[in-house]
């Protein structure tokens, strides 16, 4: 049956991460064998990789399967999670994988409900979340934005250690949506780099990365509603986790000159593909937007965190180039074949951040530009958040609800995540605070 559905979906002699129609595959393993042991890094079992290639089914055999994924493999996170299949050292893949010695899968993670999100990570474990993220990869692609290369599949897994009583049944095939992608070696190798660098020997983006990469990496982040990367910007950095991980899910291409080229993946908890993040109001509120939609504040906060990082000749390079490839990026949404729910989310996050990189309003808009402004919890009372009251500079503020002498009432917008997740702050995230009128203005960073 496999082989008819394989021949009826016939590829083209196209490298495998050619065209927008899914690739379809058949993989076979003892995969039960493999999730027991998720708990263990680069536990393999062997397996056989089938594709149809110029007409033929292929098989390669004796390729070697490996659990991937920082978080995915974690207990109740994801009963089935994401895969790295390297192909055997004499083997002679078809032509659809010239030139790739391992194919990546994001997987659909679980059979959870449509729009159920896991509770720790805020996962979507079902079949929506692989061609939502393989449009990710897609849009980056349009925008020449460094990632891996991806595509949208349809995957036969077939259990060669079946148990039963398993929902669903492991003595049948199994098909589920997934994304399969590059590996990372061949990824660093197509941007020109001569390896990775390791976490322990990343310094700083701005000691190792172009300003022009760095800036328009953290436009994409934005664009995309992804929150769960970090890059060390600068020594002092302490941006969320950047002080802990001065790389994550992002890699350094190392270009042989002390440089290094990044290259962004792994966006199956970004907001673009999950529709929401369950942190949300532990950091944000939506009563700063004009519309109330999480996903505009999650563009603006990451987009107004780069007014803080970069100049303005290189905020106004950036917002440039995004728009001059508008046109790509809408074009590769249209051609993607996305659920409804799934398009429509990804419409909202693309509008919002063209409506902000487009305008010079929008984009420029007040924040605190003083060092050393606090917030209050009156005009006429004390600082607020106790050791937490001084407001980092480049904080966006929203427009002036009241005014009482030298102080404005404003809604603030934690684009620093300087009150997150601090309960005593809490008044800070969810209502407006007083500053003193004098440390607001548009002109940051200054130009």
């Amino acid at each position: 049956m496999l082989e008819a559905v394989l021949l009826a979906a016939a590829l083209s002699s196209s490298p495998v991460f050619a065209g927008d129609e899914p690739l379809q595959l058949q993989l076979d393993a003892p995969f039960n064998d493999l999730f027991d042991h998720a708990r263990e890094d680069a536990y393999p079992v062997t397996g056989t990789l089938r594709v149809l290639d110029e007409g033929r089914l292929v098989a390669i055999d004796g390729v070697t399967i490996t659990l991937r994924g920082h978080t995915s493999r974690r207990e109740n996170e994801c009963s089935f999670p994401k895969l790295k299949v390297d192909f055997p050292d004499d083997a002679h893949p078809p032509v659809v994988f010239a030139g790739l010695s391992s194919l990546k899968i994001g997987t659909h993670c679980g059979e959870a409900a449509a729009d159920q999100l896991t509770p720790r990570f805020g996962r979507l474990a079902n079949e929506r979340s692989p061609f939502r993220e393989a449009l990710v990869y897609r849009v980056l692609g349009a925008l020449e934005i460094p990632t891996l290369k991806a595509r949208p599949a349809r995957i036969t897994y077939r259990y060669t250690d079946a148990r039963s009583g398993q929902s669903p049944t492991q003595d049948q095939p199994l098909v589920r949506d997934a994304v399969v992608l590059e590996g990372t070696d061949e990824a660093v190798r197509r941007v020109g780099g001569r390896r990775e660098i390791g976490e322990d020997e990343f310094t700083t983006a701005q000691a190792q990365f172009s300003t022009s990469d760095t800036v328009r990496l953290a436009f994409a982040e934005a664009m995309i509603g992804n929150f769960d990367w970090c890059l060390k910007m600068t020594a002092g950095d302490e941006y969320r986790c950047d002080a802990r991980h001065p790389l994550w899910n992002i890699v350094a291409a190392d270009r042989g000159d002390g440089r290094a080229i990044p290259l962004l993946y792994d966006f199956d908890v970004a907001g673009i593909v999950t529709g929401r993040h369950p942190w949300f109001r532990d950091v944000f509120s939506t009563a700063f937007g004009s519309s109330g939609a999480e996903w505009e504040i999650e563009v603006i906060a990451q987009l107004q965190r780069a007014r803080g990082l970069f100049a303005r000749s290189d905020l106004d390079a950036a917002r440039a180039h995004f728009t001059r490839r508008k046109p790509q990026v809408y074009q590769t949404l249209a051609a993607a074949p996305l659920d409804a729910a799934g398009r429509a989310i990804a419409q909202h996050y693309l509008d919002s951040f063209y409506a902000q990189v487009e305008s010079d309003d929008n984009f420029y808009r007040p924040v605190v530009t003083a060092h050393d402004a606090q917030a209050y919890d009156t005009a006429e009372q004390g600082p607020i958040c106790g050791s937490r009251a001084v407001v980092p500079a480049g904080t966006p503020v929203g427009n002036p609800m009241q005014t009482v002498g030298t102080r404005v009432q404003v809604m603030v917008l934690d684009a620093f995540w300087h009150w997150a997740s601090r309960p005593a702050c809490a008044a800070v995230r969810r209502g407006p605070v007083w500053i003193d009128a004098g440390a607001i203005g548009r002109d940051f960073p200054p130009r």
